[in-house]
């Protein structure tokens, strides 16, 4: 439905400024949009592509801990990255600071230093803040591999940089590509970020459009362009994959030895996995923690709780109805042993590609009318004016929740029925046990873990959703994402801090689980001579 609307409302706009966008502003958004996605896609392969091959190939002091702490920038949202890189690096924050000190520089014109508030500062914060996606994918793509490849070019002749380039690099080619593809849809769809340092994207566009020129047909143009954008991001990404094939062995693969690093080597490589980790999760933490610490009173003001309960009701009540729905979904059409439904249901989960700003023009129109529809109804029954049910209150921002994350709950979901052997239910159906019987007392026991991770992950994401909750919430409404990006946008960091931590803090869970179930559970293979060695 929202997909739908915005295709509509594109078609026929109140006032068609289509031409005067083409003619004005559209070529910078498209320009800006472009060069974002390629650079932020770019500065995530390489930081994580170099730091899954050294964690997963080689042996060096502290990859254990290492290994979990490259995936940490994920509980941060980009927004609050550019928050606390923006005030780190500013005239007035502690690196000029310092400089003008050290160098008895006196002003600005004195030296030179690089425009913190520009397109080149939002790919720096987007790759350090996106760069996991690329890591974990590429880290099991490495893990999967059998030794017997690297150590046949170790034999011919590869050195360790040859290794890398003609062996690992092309067999993890596509969780490269698919963990780049996401990093890139993910920027396409950032709107904290370039509002913040002041970059004009497609996103941005919707945002002046809609909000300061009061024309929604045009924001359904822009919004348009977007999808255009991020199918040809998916399309990319399948091409990239297109005739190749990655087989293991029909035998069970013998596991990597890492090569152990030492002295100069070993510091080295755990520096620079390090350095992605310092730059996406320990200066946002520092800076945001030091404002929550300096200016306490900022815990104080009126509005936080309200916040951080209308973050905790919204999160709570879309990860219950997504992962319910999802569950719904995933077993009917699993009991109903038809093709045409499996064919549909991927198509649920189109809406995780959409970003939330196209998410939310496509929702608010038509709710609106239908709120309109339903208060006129209301008031010739009743001769009294309910108001706006629907966008008057939270409902809006739950539906964008829902159909934003379903995704998530439905691959959670399908992969947990995947998992439980089909004689188990069949034996509980001879017993006479119906279907509602069946998913009770057989598959939800067996699942329980991967439905509460589901739920999980769908209430964190929920909470750090920003420009559907911006376009969607109510007058006076706030969550603890809009409370920070609105304190921050006003350049008040310290009445921005608690909100922004409370984030991050809801961030870590998810981090925890995802953690654990990506590098908790598999054992590490055993020490010994490894890939650059020979044997």
């Amino acid at each position: 439905m929202p997909v739908a609307a915005v295709g509509w409302m594109a078609l026929n706009p109140t006032e068609n400024i289509w031409p005067h966008l083409m003619a004005t502003v559209m070529p910078r958004y498209l320009g800006s949009t472009v060069i974002l996605a390629a650079g932020t896609g770019a500065l995530a392969a390489a930081m994580g592509t170099g730091s899954a091959w050294l964690v997963a190939m080689h042996d060096f002091p502290g990859r254990r801990v290492v290994e979990w702490l490259l995936l940490l920038p994920l509980a941060v949202p980009a927004y609050i990255g550019a928050y606390a890189l923006a005030d780190f690096l500013d005239y007035s924050g502690p690196v000029q600071t310092a400089l003008r000190g050290w160098f008895g520089w006196e002003s600005g014109r004195d030296y030179w230093f690089p425009r913190v508030r520009s397109i080149e500062m939002a790919i720096l914060v987007l790759g350090a803040a996106l760069y996991p996606y690329v890591y974990l994918l590429t880290r099991a793509a490495l893990h999967e591999q059998s030794a017997s490849a690297y150590e046949v070019a170790r034999a011919l002749g590869c050195g360790p940089w040859r290794l890398f380039r003609r062996v690992g690099l092309p067999l993890a080619r596509p969780a490269i590509v698919a963990g780049s593809a996401i990093a890139m849809m993910e920027a396409v769809a950032d709107y904290g970020v370039v509002s913040y340092f002041g970059v004009q994207t497609l996103n941005t566009g919707i945002f002046t459009t809609w909000l300061e020129r009061r024309n929604a047909g045009g924001a359904a143009q822009i919004a348009c362009v977007i999808l255009l954008v991020v199918v040809i991001l998916v399309l990319w990404e399948r091409f990239g994959r297109r005739n190749a094939r990655y087989h293991q062995s029909a035998r069970h693969p013998r596991p990597i030895l890492r090569q152990r690093l030492g002295g100069v080597a070993g510091l080295a490589a755990m520096a620079a996995c390090l350095l992605p980790f310092l730059l996406g999760f320990v200066l946002p933490v520092a800076v945001i923690l030091h404002y929550a610490l300096a200016y306490p009173q900022g815990w104080i003001t009126p509005g936080l709780l309200r916040a951080a309960w209308h973050t905790v009701s919204l999160g709570g009540i879309a990860a219950v109805l997504t992962v319910g729905l999802a569950l719904v979904m995933v077993y009917g059409v699993r009991l109903s042993g038809r093709a045409l439904p499996r064919l549909l249901m991927p198509v649920t989960t189109i809406g995780y590609a959409a970003p939330g700003a196209v998410l939310a023009v496509g929702i608010l129109i038509p709710l609106a009318a239908l709120d309109h529809r339903l208060a006129d109804g209301w008031l010739a029954l009743t001769g009294t004016d309910p108001g706006l049910i629907l966008t008057g209150s939270g409902a809006a921002i739950v539906l964008a929740y829902l159909v934003r994350f379903f995704a998530i709950g439905q691959g959670a979901i399908d992969g947990a029925f995947t998992r439980v052997s089909p004689s188990l239910p069949m034996a509980a159906r001879s017993l006479g046990r119906d279907s509602g019987g069946v998913l009770r007392d057989v598959f939800m026991p067996l699942m329980r873990g991967s439905v509460g991770s589901a739920l999980l992950l769908v209430f964190v994401d929920a909470c750090k959703e920003l420009p559907a909750t911006l376009l969607l919430r109510p007058f006076n409404f706030e969550t603890l994402a809009t409370r920070a990006h609105e304190r921050a946008s006003l350049e008040d960091l310290g009445n921005a801090a608690p909100a922004a931590l409370l984030v991050m803090a809801v961030g870590l869970l998810a981090v925890g689980l995802l953690g654990r179930a990506n590098l908790g559970l598999r054992k590490s293979p055993p020490r010994g001579i490894g890939v650059g060695q020979a044997g």
